[in-house]
């Protein structure tokens, strides 16, 4: 166990997980909805608020406590360190420009796809998407081809272990017909989802190669259904994604020898 392992600060783990319960919570936490979420004792989450508070990371009114604007510096932390955003930006803005409608690149991480950029387009849907943000991958375009590209056993073990929760009428969640979709996109080298995730919402999303074949990450576009049909995003959206996904997937690989 992680916890065991003298290399590993139990503390900092604790005090992450309650930041990323703010995340989830979208709003104010308690003591006790704090040690809810993350599974750790209300004696333990009280001194990670209160240690946050402290640092001036979050701030208490009353019984609840809410992050302050010094949070953000974590996330900025990553977005200066890690050149992908950078070079993804503008690339994704100009597919967006060119189009109308959103780009947004991400990567897996266990059972959902977790944004590392985006260039949202002006017409937007119900859902709000930023860099940072999580999605199942289970019913997401970019979630289908990151796990199209996994060995087929840790395809059915990770969707195994997936709360595979319809979000529509749509929503595919028997496990068997997701893991012959996911064999299909790995032939084709792409995934439409139509619906599945929202209703008229219609996302289409390529993998980005190492230089192995491996999948590193995805791009796709999401669009409304009324503006275009599965048949016209695989004509005229698929082809410009496939460029793009050739062209930043350099900036996706690691030298030999480095880490990510």
């Amino acid at each position: 166990m992680a916890s065991r392992d003298p290399d590993f600060m139990l503390s900092l783990a604790r005090g992450l997980a309650v930041l990323r319960a703010f995340g989830e919570a979208r709003g104010p936490l308690g003591v006790s909805e704090a040690a809810r979420r993350t599974g750790i004792s209300r004696a333990a989450a009280r001194r990670c608020l209160e240690t946050l508070t402290r640092l001036g990371y979050a701030a208490r009114e009353g019984r609840l406590y809410h992050l302050r604007p010094k949070a953000l510096e974590l996330g900025y932390a990553f977005l200066a360190s890690e050149p992908l955003p950078r070079t993804l930006q503008p690339v994704l803005e100009q597919v967006r420009d060119r189009l109308g409608e959103s780009c947004s690149a991400g990567v897996l991480e266990g059972s959902e796809v977790v944004y590392v950029a985006r260039a949202p387009a002006r017409r937007v849907l119900s859902i709000t998407l930023s860099v940072g943000s999580r999605l199942p991958a289970f019913c997401t375009s970019m979630g289908r081809v990151l796990l199209a590209g996994l060995p087929p056993a840790q395809r059915r073990q990770l969707l195994a272990a997936s709360d595979l929760r319809p979000h529509t009428t749509a929503t595919v969640t028997d496990l068997e017909e997701l893991l012959a979709l996911l064999e299909r996109v790995a032939v084709r080298g792409y995934a439409v989802v139509d619906q599945e995730l929202e209703p008229g919402l219609r996302s289409i999303a390529v993998p980005i190669l190492g230089p192995r074949g491996e999948v590193l990450a995805a791009i796709n576009v999401g669009v409304h259904a009324e503006r275009w049909t599965v048949e016209a995003m695989e004509a005229k959206i698929l082809p410009l994604l496939r460029r793009v996904a050739e062209l930043v997937a350099p900036a996706f690989r690691v030298p030999a020898g480095a880490s990510r």
